[in-house]
């Protein structure tokens, strides 16, 4: 229906590339509703241009400079400046009903009857079920709903720092009121969950109709071969080698030679790739924002702004945690200066 619409958010490139890969396992699965993209500025005009291909709507919000309500509740509370980006979603007034979906998150099969729930419907949470993951719901968008939301975050805040924490606040009476707005646990299983209960996960699992790569490492953190279609990297234990090989597969399949016609072969740095061209018929790796083709020799990162540009991005508290200002990249530099 073209008032109903699957709704994901990505800050950045990193992000973006996990939407790109939602967005296409949606297609893949033959959804019938609209794809939107919310993204943050900090977005490259690459990534946005592949995005564009992959989802009918991609809008730009920016909290801190948007002028609106948002902007006014951000000076009350700076700390939940991603929060209120992901609580834009409510001002998409013109779909009426959403499903929201996190942008690490991967489809397996087709969700569309969840526009069949009510909001907010959404899976327990792993870690305290009483509360749910807001990394899947459906929700109606509402200029109404979003006032209010603004609100019950410059008054209450977050309890966990978080939109999860605003969210199950102001939706406080989800786990006792209505068992048809609690989604079952295959709509949003939780990759950390598998190892927390693991014979659930081997009755259950097959039934797995999204997979949600929970905690620090991300999808995108990994090494991948296409030929063995192997997966490695730090913290390999907390997801799924299942899940992550059909991740990249359909990352390396699908969303990659979107981004080879985008960049051609120019040298791009703190983007969606950073390699001046990425063959996917070899061992493709993702750190910390990089991206390098081997064989080939790594290329050498490039300053994607001057020192006082990124100097100032860090007093303003948007640094590059995903990309050049990781742990690791300043892990690095630190070694080398040390050395």
């Amino acid at each position: 229906m073209a008032d109903q619409a699957f709704v994901t958010l990505a800050t950045n490139d990193s992000y973006a590339r996990g939407a790109m890969v939602l967005g296409k396992s949606l297609l893949n699965h033959n959804t019938s509703k609209k794809l939107v993209a919310l993204i943050g500025p900090q977005v490259s005009e690459p990534c946005r241009s592949v995005l564009k291909r992959i989802y009918d709507e991609v809008k730009v919000v920016d909290v801190l400079d948007s002028g609106d309500t948002a902007h006014l509740a951000m000076m009350k509370r700076p700390d939940l400046g991603v929060t209120f980006t992901k609580l834009h979603c409510w001002t998409l007034t013109q779909y009426s009903k959403c499903v929201f979906m996190d942008a690490d998150t991967l489809v397996l099969s087709n969700i569309d009857e969840l526009f069949d729930r009510e909001e907010l419907s959404a899976a327990p949470d792993p870690g305290w079920p009483d509360c749910f993951n807001s990394g899947v719901f459906v929700f109606c968008p509402s200029m109404e709903t979003y006032g209010k939301l603004l609100q019950y975050c410059t008054e209450h805040g977050s309890f966990d720092g978080g939109d999860q924490g605003v969210l199950n606040g102001y939706f406080s009476n989800w786990a006792t009121a209505d068992i048809s707005k609690h989604l079952p646990f295959i709509y949003n299983l939780s990759s950390i969950a598998i190892y927390t209960y693991l014979p659930a996960f081997k009755k259950y699992g097959g039934n797995a109709k999204v997979v949600h790569f929970l905690g620090k490492t991300k999808p995108w953190s990994y090494t991948f071969d296409p030929k063995s279609k192997q997966v490695s990297g730090r913290a390999q234990d907390s997801t799924h080698p299942t899940f992550l090989v059909d991740w990249w597969t359909l990352y390396s399949s699908s969303v990659v030679p979107m981004m080879q016609e985008q960049y051609g072969d120019k040298p791009f740095v703190s983007g969606c790739v950073e390699s001046v061209k990425l063959q996917v018929s070899d061992e493709v790796t993702f750190e910390s924002g990089q991206v390098e083709s081997s064989p080939s020799p790594p290329q050498e990162l490039q300053p994607t702004m001057s020192s006082e540009e990124r100097k100032q991005k860090w007093e303003q508290g948007q640094a590059d945690y995903m990309g050049v200002d990781s742990f690791d990249n300043i892990q690095r530099k630190l070694d080398s200066f040390l050395k």
